[in-house]
């Protein structure tokens, strides 16, 4: 049964933004307090001049600060950065309130330690057991990566009897006229820094039914990359990125499967371009000497190239999400391909980026609150979101999605 309902949105940047352009036009939602830090989102929220939202300055850090706040709703979106997840989906249980992420509760790839890792596997596990107890839902991993791909990814899984090969792609490009602007043909649409980082970092693959590590300086080499024709835009490079490995075993997939990569996109060249920047080590941490200061290499490139690949207001960027999966439907081999592509919408002014972050967490919060989401506890999208009823939200928002099948008889 819908029932009406306030949120409370801690984090009021890009992705917070778009996440409460669209509460403001729910039906259903009587009321946001928006909680940020900055000055710059205070003056944005007096801008839209909506008698739904109450802005707060507070001290994410503070228990008792945030929790006076969550008691006041019945939902909480967090889209804040990943060093508060945890702590906020504590303090939500604690106060007995839905929450909707758009991180990982556990990234493997955060905590190299085994023993701190199954630490936080039993932590999450008695979490989701209080959440249990108290009859709240908790959604993590509510974006667009991860989000989008784990709910296309579990839905072309059911529609398969057995799958041996899993790939997730994923994009945030300029379109082809605005990249042409530039010679990287990149312009930014979340944190740079962030977008070198995961330039060199190691990736997992399942090869052969073998699991595989690629080293943080080959995932750009010819060997790991390959070219994915997107219909409409064109040939872009898809490069290793992410744990295909972790990926799998949250879909019980991880015995049966052959072949499994995750990768990223970007235009034409990208491969090429970055591979030699870091075998020449422009993204090392490690700092150099020049002349009497020290400087970071990637530190560096980031002061340098942030400001020329800024998106100009009259500049679109596109997101895309696309699964792969293969394996075999009533005896015939099957590959079933799920595809998300969005623009940025030059009237809001809300990146294609923070349209598929931002909007999707909204949706979750309005389909717990309307009861389209039902199960309690820790929920995972790839199993416990109902699909014709999130691919309809999504289409509403103008997010074009598609349904690709190939079928060859097994021999």
């Amino acid at each position: 049964m819908t029932r009406e309902g306030s949120v409370l949105l801690l984090g009021v940047g890009k992705q917070g933004r778009a996440a409460l352009w669209d509460l403001l036009r729910s039906d259903i939602i009587t009321r946001v307090i928006a909680v940020d830090i900055s000055r710059e989102s205070e003056e944005y929220i007096k801008s839209l001049k909506s008698d739904k939202i109450v802005f707060v300055r507070a001290n994410l850090s503070d228990e008792s600060e945030l929790s006076a706040l969550m008691r006041d709703v019945d939902i909480v979106i967090d889209l804040t950065p990943p060093q508060f997840t945890l702590h906020i989906v504590r303090l939500a249980i604690k106060n007995g309130k839905h929450l909707v992420n758009a991180m990982y509760l556990i990234d493997p790839s955060a905590v190299s330690d085994p023993e701190s890792f199954q630490a936080l596997r039993e932590e999450v596990n008695k979490m989701n057991e209080i959440a249990v107890e108290k009859e709240i839902t908790i959604l993590p991993e509510f974006g667009l990566d991860p989000g989008i791909d784990l709910v296309f990814t579990g839905q072309a899984i059911r529609e398969l009897d057995e799958v041996y090969e899993l790939y997730t792609y994923g994009a945030g490009i300029p379109e082809p006229e605005v990249a042409a602007t530039n010679p990287l043909k990149y312009k930014i649409t979340w944190t740079f820094d962030g977008v070198l980082k995961s330039y060199k970092r190691p990736a997992r693959v399942i090869r052969e039914g073998r699991i595989e590590t690629i080293p943080e300086d080959e995932i750009f080499s010819d060997k790991h990359c390959h070219e994915v024709e997107i219909e409409g835009l064109g040939i872009l490079d898809a490069y290793p990125n992410g744990d295909a490995v972790d990926y799998a075993e949250k879909f019980g997939l991880l015995r049966n499967l052959k072949f499994a990569a995750r990768y990223s996109m970007r235009w034409s060249e990208h491969c090429k371009f970055w591979y030699k920047l870091v075998k020449l080590h422009f993204l090392d941490d490690t700092p150099v000497k020049l002349g009497d200061m020290w400087v970071v290499p990637r530190q560096f490139l980031v002061a340098l190239l942030e400001p020329q690949l800024q998106l100009q207001r009259d500049e679109r960027d596109i997101a895309i999400v696309r699964v792969d999966v293969r394996g075999i439907k009533s005896g015939k081999k099957t590959r079933i391909i799920y595809q998300l592509i969005d623009y940025r919408d030059l009237t809001t002014g809300l990146t294609a980026m923070s349209r598929t972050t931002g909007f999707t967490a909204s949706i979750g919060a309005q389909m717990i609150l309307r009861g389209d989401i039902s199960k309690r506890g820790i929920i995972f999208p790839g199993t416990d979101i109902p699909f014709s009823v999130f691919r309809s939200e999504l289409e509403k928002r103008g997010m074009k999605i598609e349904r690709f099948v190939e079928e060859r008889l097994d021999t």
